[in-house]
């Protein structure tokens, strides 16, 4: 059968999933990237069903609109260990990050779980048990992440703020 590009999109990612899952193993601790390895076997799973059996690739490949959030969560990753919370380029960031968060993560997904139960009579028992799974692993998982990203970024509690010198 021919390969569409939408199919060769959605091919990629099991792929990129899977190095940076092997990648994670090889190089962090297992208690500091758990969630991520998880996070990524769903990925891998769920994409992994639409590449080989050529169904689901449109909603597959939706799914990727989440990963432009990734691109702001990955920057702040890396002005974490570059000491640089306390610049301006940080507040920016964090705004971003915490718009294209709800518009790309949360909504895409709500989307995405809206379109599964919509579709539920066309999608057969074993892919929907898959889906919904999937999906409340997902919206869970970035449930929380959001939460952790309010806490940190915007929340600071009082044992977060460092008193002011006295003069």
């Amino acid at each position: 059968p021919s390969r569409s590009p939408s199919l060769l999109t959605a091919s990629l990612f099991p792929g990129y999933f899977l190095e940076d899952f092997v990648d994670m193993l090889c190089n962090q601790k297992l208690h500091q990237s758990w969630e991520l390895l998880f996070h990524h076997s769903v990925v891998i799973v769920c994409f992994g069903i639409a590449v080989l059996l050529h169904q689901y690739v449109g909603v597959a490949l939706v799914a990727l609109l989440v990963e432009i959030n990734s691109i702001f969560l990955h920057l702040r990753q890396i002005l974490l260990m570059a000491n640089l919370v306390h610049t301006t380029c940080y507040r920016l960031n964090s705004i971003t990050n915490l718009g294209t968060y709800v518009v790309f993560r949360m909504a895409t997904l709500a989307w995405m779980t809206r379109w599964l139960f919509l579709n539920r009579e066309n999608v057969p028992p074993a892919m929907y048990a898959v889906g919904s799974v999937g999906m409340a692993i997902m919206m869970s998982m970035n449930i929380i992440l959001f939460y952790r990203l309010l806490r940190s970024d915007f929340f600071k509690s009082s044992r977060d703020v460092q008193p002011e010198k006295e003069q």
